[in-house]
């Protein structure tokens, strides 16, 4: 079986370097694992039997929905499931973690986040409505709402989150917990030791330059979605 390494559009705007760094563990300690960067929203053109390694929640999804012939598996999954990839240790610092909408029903990718991020000693504080019962950061009402309406429900999100540090796994969910005060830790950061830098320009800019760069990572002749 084939395995693709899909680091997501909005990983690749955000820290490119930190996507080549896991491509290039996950090709050492898996073997053959090819890079690819067209957007899921694009149907890339995977054979079936291909494992499809994601880091997005929303890749996540349209993988499972729109590949039944492949393997989807979340980058969490698969780094909880060995012992080569060296984690820091954050000297017990206690964190609250923000679910991402899309893993609703995928407690294996619940399990694997909370797994590492327990071997980083990292104090973890559930908020109330967590895991499958996780509500949206607000993120996915743009372009439905408003942006002012958008931004209260970050802020209204923001605010049920028990500390200031808040663990998130989700690109859009690093600027709505900003927006809304607290602290993101955006997961891949946290693994490589980093500080997780949100966008300083609001919600349209930072919505442009995602669909800028969705648009213009496909395949000739492939729909979208």
């Amino acid at each position: 079986m084939s395995r693709v390494f899909a680091p997501g559009c909005a990983l690749m705007l955000y820290k490119p370097r930190l996507a080549e760094k896991l491509g290039a563990h996950l090709s050492q300690s898996g073997g053959g694992t090819e890079p690819s960067l067209v957007c899921c929203r694009h149907f890339p053109p995977f054979p079936g039997g291909t494992e499809i390694v994601n880091v997005c929640p929303g890749c996540d999804r349209r993988y499972r929905e729109n590949y039944p012939a492949c393997a989807t598996v979340s980058l969490w999954e698969v780094l909880a499931r060995e012992d080569g990839f060296p984690l820091p240790d954050y000297g017990g610092q206690v964190m609250t973690i923000l679910d991402a909408c899309p893993t609703r029903e995928r407690p294996g990718v619940h399990d694997a986040l909370r797994a590492l991020i327990a071997r980083m000693n990292i104090t973890l504080t559930e908020p109330r409505l967590t895991r499958e019962r996780s509500v949206c950061c607000g993120d996915s009402f743009w372009g439905e709402l408003p942006e002012v309406q958008v931004v209260r429900q970050m802020e209204r999100r923001a605010a049920q989150m028990p500390r200031e540090d808040v663990i998130v796994y989700c690109v859009s969910c690093v600027q709505a917990m900003a927006i809304g005060g607290r602290r993101p830790r955006y997961m891949v950061d946290l693994v490589f030791g980093e500080a997780t830098i949100p966008r300083k320009a609001g919600l349209a800019p930072w919505h442009a330059e995602l669909d800028a760069y969705i648009e213009s990572h496909s395949w000739e002749g492939g729909p979208t979605a």
